[in-house]
């Protein structure tokens, strides 16, 4: 996992360590390292941001005699992805679901993204998650246009054994939206996890309609998933959905095969949103909650 961006970091240490800490022996290497980010799919504005920190901030440094310079390179870097990677909105999943449990609410997650990215089986493996902390759920398919979309979610509703809300294809999505959150209300329910339809960041009938169901609704969470192997166009996708209809987190999924690692970097950027969970494999237990300082070991490691 992440393989390349681990490199790439590991790379950059090595070069600073044996060069003098001033803006113009620094400059060069930065402006390689940042072209090595971007390779690594992290956005170029990211590139330049940590190029340009880095570069601030180990200008003029004196390094005492018997301190290690390599650790003075990684513990400034280790800090400039930490910053990135813990935006001031801070966003507890599961902290926000006892309090909703605590005061008798239902907790309403809508779930956001295109087709492909692995939403509707993240929204399982949250479903999994919750039920293994002792949380009644329900399903709801509010995406009734893409063909095989409710017989997907059924089925995972089904293997999970719980219940699901449809309506038949062509309905109205903010319909199907409003009757599981009263489904819950009316049976105790504890938490709706909602699918929408797999809009293209670009169609804005199709994003018009998406705000439309979040004005019905009213949710806790609008959550955006973002496969981390399409690079770049992750990025994209990720300022498309926070622009036209406002999102509070993202989940990164397919990460186990993820070579590269800038994803994780660049969605939190531009969206200035913390990830929740990232997705590790295709069985429901393989959710895992996004740490910043762990992630940051890893990939620093």
């Amino acid at each position: 996992m992440f393989q390349k961006l681990r490199a790439g970091l590991k790379g950059l240490v090595e070069k600073v360590a044996v060069t003098q800490l001033k803006a113009d022996a620094i400059r060069p290497i930065m402006q390689n390292f940042e072209l090595e980010l971007v390779e690594n799919d992290v956005a170029f504005s990211v590139a330049s941001h940590i190029g340009a920190e880095m570069e601030k901030r180990l200008n003029g440094v004196q390094v005492k005699r018997l301190e290690d310079k390599k650790q003075v390179v990684r513990d400034n870097l280790r800090s400039v992805l930490l910053e990135i990677l813990t935006p001031s909105e801070k966003v507890s999943f599961l902290e926000l679901a006892e309090r909703k449990r605590r005061l008798k609410e239902v907790f309403v997650v809508v779930f956001v993204g295109i087709n492909g990215t692995g939403k509707t089986t993240s929204i399982a493996k949250v479903a999994h998650l919750l039920m293994n902390r002792g949380y009644s759920v329900v399903l709801a398919c509010a995406d009734t246009y893409r063909a095989g979309s409710i017989e997907q979610l059924e089925e995972h509703a089904r293997r999970l054994g719980v219940r699901m809300i449809k309506h038949t294809y062509g309905s109205d999505p903010a319909a199907v939206a409003y009757d599981a959150i009263s489904h819950a209300k009316a049976h105790g329910i504890n938490v709706v996890l909602i699918d929408t339809a797999g809009r293209i960041q670009t169609d804005r009938n199709l994003m018009a309609e998406l705000g439309k169901v979040k004005r019905v609704i009213k949710p806790d969470l609008t959550v955006l998933t973002v496969d981390s192997l399409t690079g770049n166009d992750a990025v994209l996708q990720a300022e498309e959905f926070h622009k036209s209809v406002g999102i509070d987190a993202t989940i990164l999924t397919k990460t186990d095969a993820d070579i590269k690692g800038g994803s994780a970097l660049s969605v939190t950027y531009v969206t200035k949103k913390p990830v929740l969970f990232i997705g590790t494999g295709q069985r429901y237990e393989d959710l895992e909650e996004f740490k910043p300082e762990q992630f940051t070991d890893m990939i620093l490691k």
